[in-house]
């Protein structure tokens, strides 16, 4: 069985849902999840706001709003009266869902509640307009067996214990849809996977029930080996390893996310990147399988700010790395890079929430300088102890460039290094000339 998911581009218009059957083969047994219809989910966060700001009249304006949209949509996509009347109806549903919020105290409950009925609505829509023209198809319910614990982490044994059941049930159909993005969380509350949405519902699917591939359709012909909107002349990458594209997808590739292949990649299921407006395309494989010995992509992450600090009596100090990490981890900071001398130790984050108060308890331990308007660029691929001359070509083609930091040898598949995010395009445009042509 495979798992196919469609973002929300994919499903954006009536005309683009009915096209999807260009690519699910009802002959097959497939599991489809699809997103929200592109800009739904925008909606609902504006709806959800306004009813955080207790300004009723703003929400429910939105909700109408949103509403009539939908009424448009559903008159494109289905014909007949019958289906038309169910559309009506499912309509109808959800968004007096959305505008009893006006009565009630609205929490972050609530809110997740709000933004769950984007995909609640696609996913019913799409088995409604299947029924319609006569192809047999199973709506499964996520809320049904997708489920985060404690830690807000999915469990795995209770999707392929809720879920396998309910493909069993129905051995006579090989066509299944569900939501992505929305799950229970540990209370039985609706909920939200947050990282990587419907990519990672797919993963999870597909790491449930053991699946023989996920295959992610977008509307671009998988990872390219560069920044497309940047540099001319990308092409898509064939293969990946799963180590490699998780590196990609943090530095900056906005195709996947990077916490949506691990679950892949602990069960061992392929994931294929494909693109709806081309579906012969190749697009990009990623599994444990690699091309040894050659550089696959650069990426550029934006927004990020460098905190050095200097004190040459407490950096050898035992126990002084220990308490500069454990600020960023009192605010919950994440830390992208880091590199060390013997008198300074300098670090990279992307989240500034608590840059003032992580400033301020660290100019305890010396002097502390701070940059921003920086951008880490990735190069990634098989670069490994055995691998020979990657790295001189690299720094060969940024002689011109001022780098900040540089950060190679704590993974066997990149080399990252900061710049200002004004050498950005240079950057990308220079080590691509002498990494690919």
């Amino acid at each position: 069985m495979k798992v196919l998911k469609f973002g929300g581009t994919s499903v954006g218009s009536p005309e683009r849902m009915k096209k999807l059957l260009d690519i699910v083969n009802p002959q097959e047994r497939q599991i489809v999840v699809l997103s929200a219809v592109s800009g739904t989910t925008n909606s609902l966060v504006e709806i959800a706001q306004a009813y955080l700001a207790t300004d009723k009249v703003k929400a429910g304006e939105l909700v109408k709003a949103l509403k009539d949209k939908y009424e448009v949509f559903i008159k494109e996509l289905l014909q007949q009266p019958q289906f038309l009347a169910q559309a009506k109806d499912l309509i109808d549903y959800h968004f007096g869902i959305l505008a009893a919020f006006a009565n009630d105290l609205f929490t972050a409950v609530e809110e997740k509640i709000v933004l769950a009925q984007g995909e609640l609505l696609s996913t019913t829509l799409y088995h409604i307009y299947l029924k319609e023209i006569g192809v047999p198809s199973v709506l499964l319910p996520a809320l049904d067996f997708m489920r985060t614990d404690e830690d807000n982490e999915p469990i795995v044994d209770y999707i392929t214990e809720h879920l396998q059941p309910l493909l069993d049930a129905s051995k006579d159909v090989n066509l299944f849809i569900t939501q992505g993005y929305i799950c229970r969380n540990a209370f039985g509350e609706i909920d939200n996977l947050r990282r990587g949405g419907s990519d990672y519902t797919a993963s999870l699917i597909g790491a449930g029930i053991k699946a023989e591939e996920v295959q992610i359709w977008t509307d671009i012909d998988g990872m390219h080996n560069n920044d497309p909107r940047i540099v001319k002349g990308t092409k898509p990458i064939a293969r990946l390893s799963f180590d490699e594209a998780a590196e990609l997808a943090y530095f900056g590739a906005k195709i996947l996310h990077p916490q949506s292949v691990f679950p892949a990649q602990k069960y061992k299921i392929p994931v294929r990147l494909l693109n709806t407006m081309e579906p012969q395309a190749f697009g990009t494989l990623i599994s444990l399988e690699s091309e040894k010995g050659k550089i696959k992509s650069i990426a550029a992450k934006d927004g990020i700010t460098a905190i050095k600090v200097q004190s040459s009596r407490m950096l050898l100090a035992y126990g002084f790395l220990r308490r500069v990490f454990e600020v960023f981890e009192r605010y919950k900071t994440p830390i992208d890079m880091i590199t060390t001398s013997e008198v300074a130790v300098s670090v990279t984050i992307d989240d500034t929430r608590y840059l003032g108060e992580i400033t301020k308890e660290l100019s305890d331990f010396g002097n502390v300088e701070v940059d921003v308007n920086q951008s880490i660029i990735c190069v990634v691929g098989d670069l490994g102890a055995g691998s020979h001359g990657f790295a001189s070509r690299v720094f060969e083609s940024l002689k011109h460039i001022p780098l900040r930091m540089i950060s190679y040898g704590g993974s066997n598949y990149n080399i990252s290094f900061l710049v200002k995010t004004d050498d950005k395009v240079e950057t990308l445009r220079s080590l691509h000339n002498r990494l690919f042509e």
